[in-house]
């Protein structure tokens, strides 16, 4: 028999699930980022003429890039913390510490990425 789950709206906008939830929601974030790059990196070419080179300019803009890069490099990070949490269960208990350095290899390797985005797109 499945698990009973009644919770209502107020009391799940008040949980604060700190590094396992933000975890979770960042890397459904992620997964829709991309699928919303996808979508209008499918839909510029399939349209073209002035409605292809305005999604054009969307998804190249440097404001979009980053939140690519960002949904892109989270999710894959995250889903490998997830994967290998899955393959060792044993490993389970040390779920935060997992989190905690999933949070240390991502957090440098964005910077660098953004500081390269950003100054390509300002002209640098």
């Amino acid at each position: 028999m499945g698990l009973s789950r009644n919770v209502g709206l107020a009391a799940a906008l008040r949980y604060r699930g700190q590094g396992p939830m933000l975890t979770y929601v960042l890397h459904r974030i992620g997964g829709l980022g991309m699928a919303v790059f996808l979508t209008v990196h499918i839909l510029s070419g399939f349209l073209g003429g002035k409605a292809g080179v305005f999604l054009n300019s969307i998804y190249e803009s440097w404001g979009f890039q980053l939140f690519i890069f960002f949904c892109v490099l989270f999710h894959s990070i995250n889903g490998l913390r997830i994967t290998i949490l899955d393959l060792w269960p044993s490993l389970l208990p040390h779920q935060r510490e997992a989190i905690w350095l999933e949070w240390m290899i991502f957090i440098p390797v964005y910077a660098l990425a953004a500081l390269v985005i950003v100054r390509t797109g300002l002209g640098g």
